[in-house]
């Protein structure tokens, strides 16, 4: 009888099985934990948090104040206290309107961010656009401006998004 062949064969199934062996025990020691993948759920989540956030004006840089007694230069800082940005008070009617139009603009801007779905941002576009048009000087106008103006830029060029509709002034 001929045993070469599976003298042959069990080698092979000898090699392959080391091989196998060695890439497992290597392959979980001396490696850093990966972070998990981000999903579109956590970006949502993401999106959700930056976009209904609280307007705050922006930081002025703090003042210097020099004295000079005698020889040497003294300088201090005074922090600058924040004033609070003022925005139009809404009848209950029209922040009820404003709202549900802001809300509609946020679930569209998800539908807009879905890999491999290419619904774009139109919806989310003309929700802010009526919310900046009936209710300029609102909270949600600066919030709509701040959705309009966290898109990407090829998007401003696509719905003629103008730097009017994404001025947010001296606000974050």
């Amino acid at each position: 009888m001929n045993t070469f062949w599976l003298k042959l064969a069990g080698f092979a199934i000898l090699v392959v099985g080391a091989i196998f062996l060695i890439s497992m025990l290597t392959s979980g020691t001396g490696s850093k934990p990966q972070e998990p993948q981000r999903t579109i759920y956590d970006q949502w989540d993401e999106d959700d948090e930056k976009l209904r956030a609280e307007p705050q004006i922006k930081e002025p840089p703090e003042t210097t104040v020099s004295t000079q007694p005698g020889d040497q230069t003294l300088q201090q800082t005074e922090p600058v206290k924040q004033p609070e940005p003022e925005f139009k008070q809404l009848s209950e009617t029209d922040e009820i309107q404003a709202q549900r139009l802001f809300n509609m603009a946020v679930q569209e801007r998800k539908m807009g961010r879905l890999p491999g779905i290419n619904l774009g941002y139109k919806k989310m576009v003309e929700h802010c656009r009526e919310i900046i048009q009936k209710w300029p000087e609102s909270e949600y106008a600066f919030k709509a401006k701040r959705m309009l103006a966290d898109i990407p830029e090829r998007y401003h060029k696509m719905y003629n998004i103008t730097k009017d509709e994404i001025d947010l002034g001296n606000l974050k």
